[in-house]
């Protein structure tokens, strides 16, 4: 039995783990796209090729909906995968608009990218680029979805079976155990995916998964601890009053479509319950955030303790007065001319794409205008860069002074943090046989890694992209 790593081996996106069985049955672990700024042809390269064959893979585990897990499957299936996705009921429900949204986002690029190319190679021969897959896609990808609930076992194969554990992540996130039989013996192996956070608004906390024997294990916050407590109300409220009354500005809050938006806007919701919001118009720029709010609300199966109850008190946790949900384009454009204070939260959450782009070009230079940043970006991305503290941002190939003022707040982190991390895992320490750390920058996993020894984890490896282990 084999494990290959073919994405977010030393680097955070593309989340993609191909095990192979003694009798050549190939299971794949999360199939994402592989993300970035300032490095455009490299990613597209990434994405374009395969470390295997797609028609030899006989079944996809799906962790949960981001992109950067599930953003390649339409071109897996495309490419010849004909197997079961295998996922949680809320996942298929997110994935369905996530890749949908993901597949116009690869229409937009490939046109920008010809329209490029006609522009400098008019007399040489033309590089034209196909979408890596479009809309027409999705039908027959999402036919191929199978859901289950969490904390059952089902089979994928006649020696293999999978459980779901609640990773408290995403909505319907999930980490995954496969039990398999080899033989006599039973080996387990364990794919934590993304480990959400204790105490975060909306969703449960993370499961832990029963012992295994092997164990993929995230690491994006490996070489740190999260500063503040999830739910930090009475700072997130500081800053609005700071950024909307104090300085009557606007209050920019980049932030990813699923997850971020949701928890952002059930804690205003919660404010504005208890009578401490300020009056100020606040408004959710994103169709994909708009669209995944509703999806929220069809799955209270994720909900916490907390929000079950609040739920007697409002049958609505993200919707209020003063709060606006903007589709359409014109619309959003319009709020780059209005001057009162006001709060955007907008997508993506890195900055490097999306209406936020946009929002903040015309506010970055703005001293009046404030930013929050509000959970991991990329360190190539604008978000990276901001979070660095740099003076100045290049945007649409322009550059901007950054004036405005830059607020950070790792709370609304959905990834666990350093400590977290170890605190989910050590159930496995005893039986573990080998600690394998994916979904991180290389130098934050070292870090991890040197850690984990310390505190007494064994054979603690660091795969590269393309790197096959025998598991035997």
């Amino acid at each position: 039995m084999q494990v290959k790593f073919n994405g977010a081996a030393r680097t955070v996106t593309g989340s993609c783990h191909l095990i192979t069985l003694d009798d050549g049955f190939r299971i794949m672990l999360d199939c994402g796209l592989f993300q970035g700024e300032g490095k455009r042809e490299e990613i597209w390269k990434m994405n374009s090729k395969w470390f295997f064959d797609p028609s030899s893979v006989d079944c996809l585990i799906l962790s949960h909906s981001h992109i950067d897990h599930s953003g390649r499957i339409p071109k897996l299936v495309k490419d010849g995968f004909d197997g079961n996705i295998h996922c949680t009921h809320a996942t298929r429900s997110l994935a369905a608009i996530m890749l949908l949204d993901s597949a116009k986002i690869q229409e937009a690029d490939a046109m920008y990218h010809n329209k490029k190319q006609v522009k400098k190679r008019k007399k040489k021969k033309l590089k034209l680029r196909e979408p890596l897959y479009e809309s027409i896609h999705i039908g027959p990808t999402m036919e191929k979805f199978t859901s289950h609930p969490y904390n059952r076992w089902f089979h994928v194969h006649r020696n293999v079976q999978v459980l779901f554990t609640d990773a408290g992540h995403i909505l319907g996130s999930a980490s995954v155990t496969l039990k398999i039989k080899q033989g006599k013996k039973t080996r387990m192996i364990g794919f934590t995916a993304d480990i959400g956070r204790p105490n975060r608004p909306i969703l449960r906390d993370p499961q832990l998964m029963p012992p295994c024997d092997y164990v993929i294990c995230e690491s994006t916050y490996g070489d740190k601890n999260h500063e503040s407590k999830p739910e930090q109300s009475s700072q997130f409220l500081k800053i609005i009053k700071e950024a909307c009354v104090k300085k009557k500005g606007k209050l920019i809050i980049p932030a990813f479509s699923v997850g971020r938006t949701q928890e952002i806007v059930y804690m205003l919701d919660k404010m504005h319950t208890k009578g401490v919001l300020p009056k100020i118009p606040i408004y959710v720029d994103s169709p994909l955030a708009i669209n995944a709010t509703t999806v929220f609300g069809a799955h209270p199966e994720c909900y916490d303790k907390n929000l079950n109850e609040y739920l007697l008190i409002d049958e609505n946790p993200f919707g209020f007065n003063d709060l606006n949900y903007i589709r359409d384009a014109n619309e959003s454009k319009a709020l780059n001319g209005r001057k009162e204070p006001c709060i955007i939260i907008s997508a993506s959450g890195m900055m490097n794409a999306g209406r936020v782009k946009h929002h903040l070009r015309n506010n970055i230079e703005n001293p009046k205008s404030t930013i929050l940043i509000v959970g991991y970006c990329s360190p190539e991305t604008p978000g990276g860069k901001l979070r660095k503290g740099v003076g100045a941002l290049k945007l649409f190939g322009e550059v901007y002074q950054v004036r405005a003022d830059v607020k950070i707040m790792d709370s609304f982190s959905a990834h666990a943090d350093q400590s977290e991390m170890i605190e989910f895992i050590n159930v496995h320490k005893k039986k573990m046989k080998k600690l394998f750390l994916v979904h991180g920058e290389y130098d934050t996993q070292k870090a991890f890694k040197y850690k984990l020894v310390g505190e007494g984890f064994k054979k603690v490896e660091i795969p590269d992209i393309g790197f096959e282990y025998d598991l035997t």
